[in-house]
């Protein structure tokens, strides 16, 4: 029974942040001697941002050279040159690159808007460290387009997508070269003033040669453990730390059976305050994600929930502060399992808040989060309430997850929930865990572990209400690489607040593989291996064994690739299960000991190409039956105005109880009208639920910090698929919100 009290919980959240003496005999070692430095140059007036680096502050700046390969080559000299200067006054970094390319029409930039990652992209990345403890740091990546990616190093050698914060961009192409000038204000993120020196890095990729480039790497890698050092920062000033940002959304749905109509105002506030220099307070009233993106489609032909990521930005902004045992990536990478069973058991997912177990919105009030690093510490607290909704009253809602810095990169920490947004019980769960990682191997090698243990304690379910797992890795870039993880998910283990695939099992993970790289014109390297999954149930038997033979894994210089592999299946079935409905039939999996094989060869080309795409081909058994699948993928990257891809999904299954056919299908197209303007549609459909969903949005982003949106999402669906589809819903939001900063 967990008998931790919300006061007591403060307490030790109070006494984390403030203790320095706890580990001490521990404490993070001074950086290492012999990196790369270079000095700021400090100056008076910023250079203006517009993708020129015409001004006279850039010649006071170190030029920045010594870049090296790190694929193809690895440590051999660039194709290509590059120069950075740096420079920085009171209130911001200035960061100027000119990335010479002797063929710049080639110059892949498929990505035209901001927030999305750039894996096909030629790119500028830039990490900064500004504590310069090379555990964590922050990640800038830019195109030619001046679109901006940033992310949030949650640990040395991983990174969230998910974090975002306010920087500026320009870029332009200057004879045989392009140019990028990046703007950071020092408001933007965490630092100390006192610290005047910064772990820093750069990297550079040029996709059409399949070239990635680093300031300073290892293992064919760069973060911020693996990064030189940037000294002279003095005078910083970090302002008063405050956002305010109000927002206002108008909102009009209609649904059409039966018929509803309603137009909602909705004025939020979100409100973030600087504490220190790295722990921040964060503040919403009314919170609305009325511009969320929606959900991809998936088909499910397992008996087992799907699980999709998070969107919403609030609960993205320090969502790796909240990440527990590192549950989700223990066996990442193996494609033995799937993306719900990885994810099975995290204690806190911040989908159950503020959603309905329908997917429907529900209002959420208020709340607040405290989130940061205070020493060695890193902490994580939110509260929130919820409004009632279907039956389901009025709820507050609590986590906090708190971890500190062990040994040289490790880390030991626990986390706390109270409350269940789904229904009136009372929830609970408390967990411990520790992350081990020794990236000082010979040869630039890496190992990582990791342990958890939490338990829930929910009113009528009484005992075996525990989960834990330990995870071992060796996840290195070249050669042989690794990976072991267990865990255990007891019967009645139940996070209200967090994501359970299945439970009352034991989940076992493995893999193993080597990667060779050739180092010649046309190929770059080659993986095989094995990965596995087995999953018993706890008081029984076998559940799912899953064994992916990864034959060859072959990948060019010019980023093409092909694979082949086979894969045999086991799932033992103790209950039934549907897997297509229709009007006048229904097809169920029957209990049974079910063994069955595939086999699966996927070509793809390189995403630089105006012209890019996959198509992958699976065929064998399935169940007691058979099983084909043609899925695709090609994108028109037509310009740096306008990209249209589309991606088809098609299953021909052949069952003794029944044949059925499952398609699944989506076209998106990005228009950009300026650097800051942009036009984005997706239109899904699938023959499950028969239902086409039309998502499309007009963004306008003046300057960072500044949104306003027109969203539209229509649904129109077929119930009783004879071809037929009527509308559904309707819902239209018109949104602005403007950042001030203090």
């Amino acid at each position: 029974m967990i008998v931790l009290s919300r006061s007591k919980l403060w307490l030790v959240v109070f006494a984390a942040a403030t203790s320095s003496d706890l580990f001490a005999q521990v404490a993070t070692p001074s950086a290492t001697t012999g990196q790369k430095q270079f000095r700021a140059a400090r100056v008076d007036s910023p250079p203006i941002i517009d993708g020129v680096l015409d001004d006279e502050v850039w010649s006071s700046a170190e030029v920045i050279t010594d870049f090296h390969q790190t694929r193809p080559g690895n440590g051999t000299p660039t194709s290509e040159r590059t120069e950075v200067y740096v420079v920085y006054t009171d209130d911001a970094l200035y960061i100027g690159a000119r990335m010479f390319d002797s063929e710049p029409e080639l110059i892949a930039a498929p990505v035209i808007r901001h927030g999305l990652g750039m894996p096909s992209d030629d790119r500028l990345v830039v990490i900064l460290d500004p504590f310069n403890a090379r555990r964590a740091g922050y990640r800038f990546e830019t195109n030619l387009n001046a679109a901006r990616h940033d992310a949030l190093y949650t640990s040395a050698n991983s990174f969230s997508l998910d974090w975002n914060t306010i920087w500026d961009v320009a870029t332009s192409v200057e004879g045989k070269s392009w140019i990028a000038e990046i703007e950071i204000p020092f408001k933007s993120i965490p630092f100390d003033p006192a610290v005047e020196t910064w772990g820093f890095n750069f990297g550079r990729a040029i996709r059409r040669r399949g070239e990635e480039m680093a300031w300073v790497s290892q293992n064919r890698t760069y973060n911020p453990s693996i990064s030189g050092q940037m000294t002279g920062l003095t005078g910083l000033d970090k302002g008063v730390g405050l956002d305010i940002v109000p927002s206002m959304a108008v909102n009009r749905q209609q649904r059409y059976d039966p018929v509803t109509k309603k137009t909602d105002w909705v004025p939020s506030l979100d409100a973030f305050y600087r504490i220190t220099p790295s722990l921040n307070a964060a503040v919403t009233i009314n919170t609305d994600f009325s511009a969320t993106e929606v959900d991809s489609r998936q088909v499910n032909l397992t008996r087992f929930n799907l699980f999709f990521p998070e969107k919403r930005d609030f609960f993205l902004n320090d969502s790796d502060l909240f990440q527990f045992g590192n549950i989700g990536a223990m066996a990442g990478g193996n494609n033995a399992t799937s993306q719900g069973a990885r994810e099975n058991a995290r204690p806190f997912f911040s989908r159950k808040l503020g959603l309905s177990q329908t997917g429907s919105p529900v209002d959420i009030n208020y709340g607040g989060r405290i989130s940061g690093r205070v020493g060695r510490w890193n902490i994580g607290t939110l509260a929130i309430k919820q409004d009632e909704f279907g039956g389901v009253e009025s709820s507050d809602l609590f986590v906090t997850r708190v971890s500190a810095n062990v040994l040289n990169d490790s880390s030991l920490g626990f986390i706390y929930t109270d409350g269940d947004p789904g229904s009136n019980r009372d929830n609970r769960v408390a967990g411990l865990d520790f992350k081990y990682l020794n990236n000082r191997l010979s040869n630039g090698r890496q190992f990582e572990a990791d342990a958890w243990y939490q338990q829930s304690d929910t009113p009528g379910l009484d005992g075996s209400d525990a989960s834990y797992g330990f995870g071992l890795r060796l996840p290195n870039n070249t050669g042989w690489r690794s990976r072991f993880a267990y865990k255990e998910v007891q019967k009645n283990f139940n996070p209200a607040m967090g994501y359970v695939n299945r439970s009352n099992i034991r989940d076992f993970t493995a893999d193993l593989g080597y990667t060779h790289f050739f180092g010649g014109e046309i190929f770059q390297s080659v993986f095989a291996g094995v990965d596995a999954q087995r999953i018993d149930v706890i008081d029984g038997n076998l559940q799912s064994e899953v064994f992916v033979y990864r034959l060859a894994e072959v990948q060019t210089n010019t980023r093409d690739a092909l694979n082949v592999s086979y894969t045999t299946n086991r799932e033992v079935v103790q209950n039934p299960f549907t897997l297509y409905t229709s009007p006048d039939r229904r097809i169920a999996i029957q209990p049974g000991d079910y063994a069955f094989d595939e086999y699966q060869i996927g070509i793809n080309s390189g995403g630089q190409r105006r012209f890019a795409g996959s198509v992958s081909y699976t065929g064998g058994d399935f169940y007691n039956g058979t099983r084909t699948n043609l899925s695709g993928a090609v994108s028109w990257n037509q310009s740096r105005y306008f990209v249209t891809s589309l991606s088809y999904d098609w299953n021909d299954i052949k069952l003794p109880q029944g044949n059925f056919i499952t398609r699944l299908t989506s076209v998106s197209t990005q228009v950009a009208f300026s650097s800051t303007l942009y036009w984005i549609s997706l239109v899904q459909y699938d023959n499950l639920s028969e239902e086409v969903g039309v998502n499309t949005r007009i963004q306008w982003i003046p300057r960072a910090g500044q949104e306003g949106f027109v969203v539209l999402n229509y649904n129109m669906q077929d119930k009783d698929k004879n071809n037929r589809f009527e509308s559904a819903l309707s819902d239209l939001s018109v949104k602005f919100k403007y950042t001030f900063r203090f």
